[in-house]
């Protein structure tokens, strides 16, 4: 028997979802899941090449990620999941399965899917509600493949991250703010950059870090773990708390978004601005609160190693 791709997981996760008078952990709907597959316990032990993990408990999560991308399904806490009030209106018994076209309707699934469906050439990009993606895979090449899933890949890590980050207290986003500005290079030491954020509260500075280890200049941040849209009027009042240290330099963090207001009068201040989606880029790139779990790499023929001198 064939083990079933996270696609045709989607519909069998749902019922059982469904079934349930609570949230479920992931790893016991997996559980349950692996049992009523009809699959033998050498299928279901079949790892990932990475070894980290099953490929049908892998299929399962992904399973879970594309329906938590399409708001069918919602996670109340880590590691558990259940149906979403938008989940629990769909009449499953009428679906013989759900798929990727499947979820396109869902506005938030095609938001979270159009940086995976985008070509160079735009005339071929397909529209969200009839996705054409025996088209894309003709247009694309083999290397373009890779890259648009590892961007895929990020966008799932990054939006994550962020719930996670969302999930812990102001006290855990100051330290997380300190350890990523010391992978960055700043702040001198650790310790040294520890007792700079979070330490000042003045006037609207949250902390104040040395730009090099040397400490010849300084920069002083404003770090907000807030779900709200940060506006002009925060801007302004930072701007404020600078201009009173005669300050030249200035960091707002947060895991929001700003405002088109914020980030015009931020540019004419200098003053650099850190969102919530620039916030995870850069905690992936500096390698905080993530780990790599397997690398590939792109081979070319050395042209030069098969020339014979004449």
């Amino acid at each position: 028997m064939t083990l079933p791709t996270y696609n045709q997981l989607m519909l069998p996760l749902m019922k059982l979802l469904a079934e349930q008078k609570k949230p479920i952990k992931l790893s016991e709907a997996t559980q349950i899941l692996s049992d009523r597959s009809g699959l033998t316990s050498e299928e279901l032990s079949l790892m990932l090449p990475s070894g980290t993990k099953t490929v049908f408990y892998d299929r399962v999560g992904w399973a879970k990620t594309y329906l938590v991308k399409a708001a069918l399904i919602q996670q109340p806490k880590r590691g558990f999941c259940e149906l979403s009030p938008v989940g629990h209106s769909i009449d499953l018994s009428q679906l013989s399965a759900i798929n990727n076209e499947y979820l396109m309707q869902f506005e938030s699934f095609a938001q979270y899917k159009s940086g995976d469906l985008s070509i160079n050439n735009q005339n071929l990009k397909p529209d969200s509600n009839s996705p054409n993606f025996s088209l894309l895979e003709e247009t694309r090449t083999p290397e373009e493949m890779l890259q648009d899933n590892a961007e895929l890949l990020k966008r799932t890590i990054k939006s994550d991250l962020l719930k996670l980050i969302k999930e812990n207290s102001p006290a855990f986003f100051e330290r997380l703010v300190v350890d990523l500005l010391v992978a960055m290079g700043y702040g001198g030491s650790h310790q040294d950059a520890a007792q700079a954020i979070g330490k000042t509260n003045d006037g609207g500075i949250d902390g104040i870090i040395s730009e090099d280890r040397l400490g010849l200049d300084k920069i002083y941040i404003q770090a907000k773990r807030w779900e709200n849209t940060i506006g002009r009027p925060d801007i302004q009042q930072f701007k404020g708390a600078l201009a009173d240290q005669v300050a030249k330099k200035g960091v707002f963090i947060t895991t929001s978004s700003f405002s088109k207001e914020a980030i015009e009068s931020a540019k004419k201040s200098g003053i650099v601005l850190i969102d919530g989606d620039r916030l995870t880029s850069l905690m992936i790139e500096f390698g905080l609160g993530v780990t790599i779990e397997r690398s590939f790499h792109v081979y070319r023929i050395d042209s030069d190693r098969f020339e014979e001198s004449i």
